[in-house]
Formats: structure tokens, sequence, C-alpha cells
């Protein structure tokens, strides 16, 4: 009876003894994971390349949860002298004009000669249920295998331009962790050109030739940022569509005065699925850092952007606090209520709350 006794108690032992086991490696994965990195260790990691830490501290500057935020502050502080090391290139065009394609064609061509590049995609936002597909992975899917790349698709959030709002920050960490080509995609909508130009070197407009868009071209503000025009999907049937389109660009682009960059903006056409005229566009944006840089308006372009993007912070600084108040999230509810019932109008209603302020 005591042999069956103790047999049991080392049965109920067996039994309880690997569960516990079992339980403490769940608790120390979970701790393991829950556990952020300091500030030291996410600058060292980001420095030596290791794309990981590269995405963490990407979400962490793209978060609204205030210890990130701060977090993330002090890591782009650490960060900023090794920054400001790189090309940036805006890539912008109508939904459907080929922007992925064209960016994994450019992109391999890039690491082909010994780039490191980094490719920040900005998708739509719903403005229904605020959420984001961020399938540029799965469409540039030859390159995100190359270890010379990194593809971070962030969503639009509330941004009017189709740029995401820390699309600034994580430049400076891309640049950090060693990659000297920038692009950024952005929907291609609204602002959105005016939003990426204020942020790269160089802009580059995709156009496609037979969609009854060339006349899109004349419209000034558009052609006025553009350092290249690109007639993308030049294979096939679309060959002479292609050079036609090229003919009416180049003939929009004669109309305006020179740039202050003393650049002339060209037309160029490629089809970036058969990996057609890549090699040229390469050709023409080192011709145009070339002579930006000799003329030093390269320098005065990256400073005029520094500011803007001071201004810019400061304003949604500025609005994110006056919105957080209280006593403004209490008047604003009433003022809305007047607005429905019409006992007041707009321009009293925000008299009155930014009185509170």
């Amino acid at each position: 009876m005591a042999s069956k006794n103790k047999s049991a108690l080392h049965e109920k032992k067996g039994v309880s003894q690997p569960e516990t086991t079992s339980e403490s490696s769940a608790q120390k994965i979970k701790k393991s994971r829950s556990k952020q990195p300091t500030t030291d260790q996410f600058v060292s990691h980001i420095l030596k390349g290791d794309i990981t830490f590269l995405s963490r501290a990407i979400t962490l500057v793209e978060s609204t949860n205030l210890k990130h935020q701060q977090k993330a502050n002090e890591i782009l502080e650490r960060c900023l002298p090794y920054a400001n090391n790189s090309v940036r290139i805006g890539i912008t065009g109508v939904p459907g004009v080929g922007k992925s394609t064209f960016i994994e064609s450019y992109g391999k061509h890039l690491t082909s000669q010994g780039k490191k590049v980094a490719v920040l995609a900005i998708d739509p936002s719903s403005s229904v249920n605020k959420g984001s597909i961020l399938g540029d992975k799965t469409r540039m899917e030859i390159l995100v295998t190359d270890t010379n790349a990194f593809i971070r698709p962030s969503p639009s959030g509330t941004s009017l331009g189709g740029v995401a709002q820390k699309t600034r920050e994580s430049i400076i960490l891309c640049e950090a962790a060693g990659f000297d080509t920038i692009i950024i995609e952005t929907v291609g909508v609204g602002q959105s050109e005016t939003a990426v130009h204020s942020m790269v070197d160089f802009f580059l407009l995709l156009k496609i030739a037979g969609a009854g868009d060339e006349l899109q071209g004349i419209k000034r503000g558009i052609i006025e940022m553009a350092d290249a025009i690109v007639i993308n999907k030049a294979d096939g049937d679309n060959v002479q569509k292609a050079k036609i389109a090229k003919s009416e660009f180049n003939r929009a682009l004669h109309l305006y005065p020179p740039k202050e960059s003393k650049w002339q903006p060209k037309v160029l056409t490629c089809s970036a699925l058969n990996h057609n005229g890549i090699t040229e566009i390469y050709t023409l944006i080192n011709e145009y850092l070339n002579l930006t840089k000799e003329n030093r308006f390269f320098n005065k372009r990256r400073n005029e952007q520094n500011i803007y993007w001071l201004k810019a912070t400061i304003e949604q600084q500025l609005k994110d606090s006056f919105y957080a108040q209280k006593n403004v999230k209490k008047q604003l509810s009433e003022e809305l209520e007047n607005l429905e019932k019409g006992l007041t109008t707009p321009f009293n209603a925000a008299k009155k709350l930014l009185d509170l302020h």
C-alpha cells in the first residue's frame, strides 16, 4: 500500500513538474517579448544595420503611445548624427500606373550597383474602418528577398497627402542603418505630391500613355515639382503611345521657366515589367545629383526642408495638445451639438474653443 502511495506520489510529481516547467517557460517567453530594449540597444543595433531593430524603432515612431513617442524621440536624437548621407527619391503617380513594379525594378538595379535601398511605401488608410492593406511587400516579392533592400509599408492614417505623418523620422532611422538610397512611394492622391516633394532630393512622376490623362501634365503644380516624368508600361502595343505621350509632356515642360536648381526636367519612357529604360533613369538621376551638388542647390533644398518640417511638427504638436485638453473636449462636444441644432456658426464655435486654450 505504501509502495502504491509512493508510486502515485511519483506519478503526480512526474505529471505536475513538467507542467510547472512549461508554465515557467511560457512566462519567460512572454516576459522577454514584452520587455522593450533600451535606447542604447536600439541605437547600437540600428547602426549595425539590424533590420529587426530598425522595424521596431519605426513602429515606436509611428505609435501614438506617449511612452513610445518619448523613446522614439530619444532614438531619433541619437541616430541623427549618422543620418543625412542618403539620396532621397520620391515617386508618385495615380493608382495603377505601376509604382510598385517600377520601384522593384529600379531597386533591384540599385542593389546590383552595390547600393542599399530602403523603400518607405505609404498605403492609403480607409476613412471608414481606418485600416490599410499594406500590400507593398507582396507586390515587390523579388525586392523583398534582397538582403540589401528594406521595404516598410506604413498607413497614411489621417494624413491628407497620402504620406504617413512619421515618414520624415523613418528616413532618419533608415539612413542611420546604412541605407544610401531612400525611396518614398506615395498613394498618388490629394496633396501627396506636395508632401513627398518636401522631403526628397529628386521627385519623379510616373505616368502611363493612352489612359486619357496626358493633359494632366499641363497642370502647373505637378509639372513644376517634377524633376523627371517617366512614361511607364512602354511595351507591347503601348510603345508608340508612350512616344507620343513623351512628346506631349516635353512640350508642356518647355512652357515653364527654368528651375532654381538650374535643372531642365526630362521625360523618359520605360517598361518596369521588362526592365527596359531603368538604366537611363538611373543615369538621369545621377546627372541631377551631380549638378545640384555642384551648384549647392542640394544643400539649400535640404535646409529648406528642415525648416518646413520644424514648422509642420510645431503645428502638429499644438493641434494635438489643443484637442487633448479636457475642457476643450467637453466644449467641443457642446459646440457640435449646438451646430447640429443651428444655435451657433462654425466660426463662433471655433472662437469659443480657441478662447479656452
